[in-house]
């Protein structure tokens, strides 16, 4: 009962503070009109014309209209005209291109970086099978025409998208009439060229009719590179059918699955994929007059002026906003980042000669004076934390242990807010959102990995009273390991900074009216500022204030987000169920699928957290800063613990966000990309003041992450650097290096982050997982090594270090390998290279307390 009042409320509260306003809207602009025909009397604007865009021009060739008048009893005219428009400082201006080898029109065409290729069409006379190139010179000033393999047959009025290097062709008919329509997919892979495979493949087709006058494009589905095949017509007898079928066949798995279908036909029709997971679909005929072309003529009114959006992850359908004018019959192609429609038919018999751009509109409130103000405050109260701790550091051991002195739940939220980070509150949800919950099982192994962290890290850490993991590897092996593994942290964490903040900046563009750039600079001066004055302090207290903040924002975000699902609850379990959202494991051998199979979770996720919670510094530094060793094992429990809650919310609210953007796919903007769903859910949907916490709170966990970077690389720098060599007098001034060096760090992991800002960025999770596996590997391993070998010496060790470095750079730059294995990959590289090594060479070996087996031996004793 209470608890039924408490969801009436929210969902009362969330009715108050946002509405569900179409979001969907679309900007139309005019560019300068495709000159008419030279030396023809023939209306302007073409139907069927060949477009694309090569360089920094758009190239339209072929097509066909008819003579002005009398419209309705003259023959259709062929055109093999090329023409070419370059943009100028106040405009744009047509040029000639010259001319095709004939007159022709209705075939596919697509867009390359070698330039525009041609597909097939029609002639007037015949359905042709020629494939050609058609290729802008800007120093010539010319098309270039250059021969491609021919099509397995004839074929006209179908479609083709490009997939990366690969082109599909999808649709058409092989003869004039519609009753030869096909059912045929084929691919030409242009990487091939030059070479005996540089031929048509055909595939098996979709499941459905077959087609002409269909839709053709490519866009991403949540896991991997897809080409939808949408409506056209075919005919049956005497019957002209009108199709609002739509098939998704994923380039990776070779299969084809049945769409979410069309509100209507739009045969004919342009569609164009927009950001990360739309299709726009901005014209096209619905064939409700079709018949009474010659009964209407001139009266006829046209095709329907309505955009239709399309959303390839909640794979649903929505309005995108009343259109200008319904173009026909043309390629649609994207220029400069908006959708051209170029020329096309209007209405039967009657072309157009405008080009349009099209560009979606976000409808984004501002953040907000409110927002502003909390953000504001409590940025300003996490760096008031880097003050207070400022005057308690007296030495090395307060800035970089907290005097040993910190409660145990305090240090385990902070070991749980440094591996959960910003990425993995945007990031998590995102991917739960996109695909599954599949990468939920990899968190798993974190409870699995604590009792390693227990019973055998701490009790060596501890025993040794390490200020830096490295230390042990001295100890085991010898001062060149040690700073080998100093080495490979300091780079993990700048460049682990760098990403973190360039993603989390680019997730909260979203959020905020910040760009990406100037976030990261914000998150990096703030972060400097209180890490540098508080040291580790500072860093775990800010640690578990933001735990507090993130997961109560996520729990309220889960309600809020489910009361705007249809059917509330029941219905957000039914739609997230329906679509698969909840899937724990997929089952294949495939290590490059982007669907991760259960067995590379388990074992990639079990490598991550081992690396992690055995030789990252930033986690056994906390280790460190409670008073005995039986505290520490409590704070390492307690990470466990939230990090269970933790995964299951998380993922949660990505399916959530699933089922309320399935629910209300007018909400969705087309602008943002996957990762940045959550802060757009957070600004446009929640409460005014309460968004601009949890964005405070998105903030300060990319800050902690940064901060405690900054923090564990200084310590590392002065412990296995600079205490060794001297440099400093007393303890004062290694507290004076220390700041010095933090600030250095966090300026440059900063100036990294503003360089890394990159928007193509598909999956902050995904990117983040790599930049894990490429340097934690070789330190899980080489800690590993030390601790579970008694024959293990220097000599192995730097060869399996070094070695394990060169194979993590390989797989990352020459293979497709799923970033989950890089971790375990080097540590097994690592283990193995090293053990043989010191088989063979000799080398420095220290067992005794430092390892497993004399572990048990003190144990025992």
């Amino acid at each position: 009962m209470h608890h039924g009042k408490a969801f009436l409320w929210v969902a009362v509260f969330w009715g108050l503070s946002t509405s569900l306003s179409a979001q969907l809207q679309l900007e139309w602009a005019e560019l300068a009109e495709v000159p008419p025909a030279e030396g023809q009397t023939v209306q302007p604007g073409l139907a069927g014309p060949f477009t694309g865009v090569h360089g920094e021009v758009l190239i339209i060739a072929g097509g066909a209209n008819f003579p002005n008048a009398p419209l309705w009893e003259t023959a259709k005219v062929w055109h093999a005209d090329i023409f070419v428009l370059e943009r100028t400082g106040d405009g744009q201006v047509w040029k000639s291109g010259g001319s095709l080898d004939r007159p022709l029109a209705y075939g596919a065409a697509v867009s390359t970086p070698d330039g525009v290729v041609c597909l097939g069409g029609d002639d007037g006379e015949g359905i042709r099978d020629e494939v050609f190139l058609l290729a802008w010179d800007p120093s010539s000033g010319e098309v270039t025409q250059s021969a491609y393999p021919a099509l397995p047959r004839p074929c006209g009025y179908g479609q083709a998208a490009l997939v990366k290097e690969t082109i599909y062709l999808a649709g058409g008919q092989s003869g004039k009439t519609l009753d030869m329509a096909l059912t045929n997919f084929w691919s030409l892979d242009l990487s091939a060229k030059g070479t005996a495979d540089f031929v048509w493949r055909e595939h098996e087709p979709w499941p459905g009719t077959s087609r002409a006058f269909n839709i053709t494009v490519a866009q991403h589905n949540g896991y991997d590179d897809c080409v939808y095949v949408m409506s056209g017509r075919r005919q049956e007898g005497e019957e002209v059918q009108f199709l609002t079928d739509v098939w998704e066949y994923n380039t990776s798995s070779n299969a084809w699955r049945e769409r979410q279908t069309l509100p209507r036909s739009v045969m004919a029709g342009t569609a164009v994929a927009y950001g990360q997971s739309h299709v726009y679909v901005l014209g096209g005929a619905d064939g409700s007059l079709w018949g009474q072309e010659d009964v209407l003529r001139d009266d006829h009114p046209g095709f329907p002026k309505q955009a239709l959006a399309y959303h390839t992850i909640t794979d649903t359908w929505t309005g995108a906003g009343e259109i200008p004018v319904n173009h026909v019959t043309t390629v649609p192609v994207t220029w400069d980042g908006a959708m051209i429609i170029p020329s096309g038919e209007i209405r039967p018999r009657v072309r157009s000669p405008k080009i349009w751009s099209v560009s979606p509109l976000t409808a984004q409130e501002g953040f907000g004076g409110i927002n502003y103000t909390v953000l504001i405050v409590y940025l300003l109260l996490m760096v008031g934390v880097g003050v207070y701790f400022a005057r308690k550091n007296k030495d090395t051991d307060d800035f970089f242990r907290g005097g040993k002195q910190m409660v145990w739940w305090a240090a385990g939220c902070s070991i749980f807010a440094t591996m959960l980070s910003s990425l993995t509150y945007t990031g998590l949800p995102s991917k739960a959102f996109a695909q599954d919950w599949v990468y939920a099982v990899g968190n798993m192994m974190i409870p699995v990995v604590a009792v390693v962290a227990v019973f055998v890290a701490l009790p060596f850490y501890r025993r040794i009273d390490a200020t830096s993991a490295y230390e042990y590897l001295e100890k085991r092996f010898s001062r060149p390991v040690r700073m080998i593994g100093s080495l490979f942290f300091t780079l993990f964490h700048i460049f682990r900074m760098a990403v973190v903040m360039s993603l989390t900046g680019l997730a909260l563009a979203a959020a905020t009216p910040l760009t990406p750039a100037q976030s990261v600079i914000l998150m990096g001066f703030l972060s400097i500022l209180y890490c540098a004055m508080g040291g580790i302090e500072a860093v775990i207290w800010t640690d578990t204030i933001q735990t507090f903040v993130l997961l109560g924002g996520a729990l309220l975000a889960f309600a809020i987000l489910v009361s705007g699902v249809d059917g509330g609850f029941s219905g957000f379990v039914s739609t997230a169920a329906e679509a698969d959202k909840f899937r724990l494991a997929h089952f294949h051998w495939d290590i490059t699928s982007a669907q991760i199979a259960l067995w590379i979770i388990i074992i990639g996720g079990f490598g991550q957290n081992l690396s992690s919670y055995t030789a990252d510094q930033a986690v056994v530094q906390r280790y460190m800063t409670t008073p005995d060793e039986k505290l520490a094992a409590r704070a390492i429990w307690t990470n466990a613990i939230l990090s269970v809650f933790a995964t299951i919310l998380f993922f949660g609210l990505g399916s959530a966000l699933f089922a309320f953007y399935h629910s209300n796919p007018d909400r969705l903007d087309p602008t943002i990309t996957t990762d940045q769903i959550l802060p757009l859910f957070i600004t446009q949907e929640m409460p005014v003041g309460l968004a601009g916490l949890i964005v405070a709170g998105i903030f300060a966990a990319a800050q902690s992450t940064v901060s405690t970077s900054m923090n564990s690389t200084a310590t590392t720098l002065v412990t296995d650097f600079l205490r060794p060599m001297n440099v400093c007098q007393g303890e004062r001034g290694y507290l004076t290096a220390a700041r010095v060096i933090t600030v250095l760090i966090g300026i440059l992991g900063t100036t990294f982050g503003v360089v890394f800002v990159n928007p193509e960025i598909r999956s902050l999770f995904d990117t983040f997982i790599k930049v894990i596996g490429l340097f934690m590997g070789v330190l899980g391993g080489l800690f590993v090594l030390g601790v579970m070998t008694r024959k293990a010496n220097s000599a192995g060790a730097l060869a399996g270090g070094l070695t394990g470095a060169v194979v993590m750079f390989c797989l990352w730059r020459f293979t497709a390998v799923n970033g989950y294995l890089y971790t375990v990959t080097g540590i097994v590289t690592c283990v193995v290279i090293g053990y043989v090594t010191s088989l063979l060479l000799p080398g420095r070996s220290q067992i005794e307390g430092l390892t497993i087996h004399s572990l048990r031996r003190q144990g025992s004793a």
